[in-house]
């Protein structure tokens, strides 16, 4: 969130692990480089809805040769891609100068290195928006590789290949005025996106969910499944598809 920017200087005669630096410089580091200030300022809590996106083998993308050249290319041409489509997967229709919107837009979205987080407030949002959140990332992963990387093949060596998902809900709150959040959920989403090691790539919890009257579900697998941080065994959707391929064994071993 924030780059600390100072001039360093070598003295004569000095050994060579010490370095001169300003004292208001030096002062400037703190926590306030990255946008917290007061981690008590309108902290408060809120039932929210985190999705966390996973670029699969970005790591491996980033250790090539020149990647201060590429990979800012492909994480700017990913993000505009990725927010153009969640806007119009969320869009249905043009009213006079509004638009109307199958749920709501994310509150918060950060960039985590090798993906993203994004995180909506679902207290006035209905089961069925929600659901329609859960499908809108559905489509977008899936498209990830048959648009997205057909579009860039030719512009980059062995980009991500996959674009997993994970999806929880739960407590949220916010710290330094609303600059970050932390909660429970976030941390789950995080681990559901590379589930039943490796085996799901795309999941989300049953909570939240429960009342969804609709039949997309159809498209997802119930399992009952552990989740590290939590003490108990989680109810989890996945793509029934990934859920086909697994052994006789494994598919036993998720039964809910």
């Amino acid at each position: 969130m924030g780059t600390l920017k100072v001039k360093y200087t070598k003295k004569a005669g000095a050994a060579v692990d010490e370095y001169w630096l300003k004292k208001g410089e030096f002062r400037r580091f703190s926590p306030a480089l990255l946008g917290f200030t007061d981690f008590s300022k309108r902290a408060g809590s809120f039932e929210g809805l985190a999705v966390i996106l996973d670029l699969k083998n970005f790591t491996e993308f980033c250790d090539q040769r020149d990647p201060q050249l590429e990979v800012p290319k492909f994480v700017e041409l990913f993000l505009n891609w990725l927010f153009k489509r969640i806007a119009g997967e969320m869009f249905q229709a043009e009213d006079g100068g509004q638009v109307i919107l199958s749920s709501h837009l994310p509150l918060f979205g950060k960039f985590l290195g090798d993906g993203v987080l994004l995180l909506w407030d679902v207290r006035k949002i209905s089961f069925e928006s929600r659901g329609n959140i859960v499908k809108a990332f559905d489509i977008i992963c899936s498209d990830y590789q048959t648009e997205f990387l057909s579009g860039i093949k030719n512009r980059f060596t062995n980009p991500p290949s996959k674009l997993r998902c994970g999806i929880a809900q739960g407590q949220v709150t916010g710290i330094a005025n609303e600059s970050d959040f932390v909660g429970l959920c976030i941390n789950i989403a995080s681990r559901l996106q590379k589930l039943g090691e490796g085996a799901f790539s795309f999941a989300f919890t049953k909570k939240g969910l429960e009342e969804d009257p609709n039949d997309w579900l159809e498209d997802f697998r119930l399992i009952k499944i552990p989740i590290r941080g939590v003490s108990k065994a989680e109810l989890v959707y996945v793509l029934r598809r990934e859920f086909m391929t697994l052994s006789d064994k494994d598919k036993k071993r998720y039964g809910k």
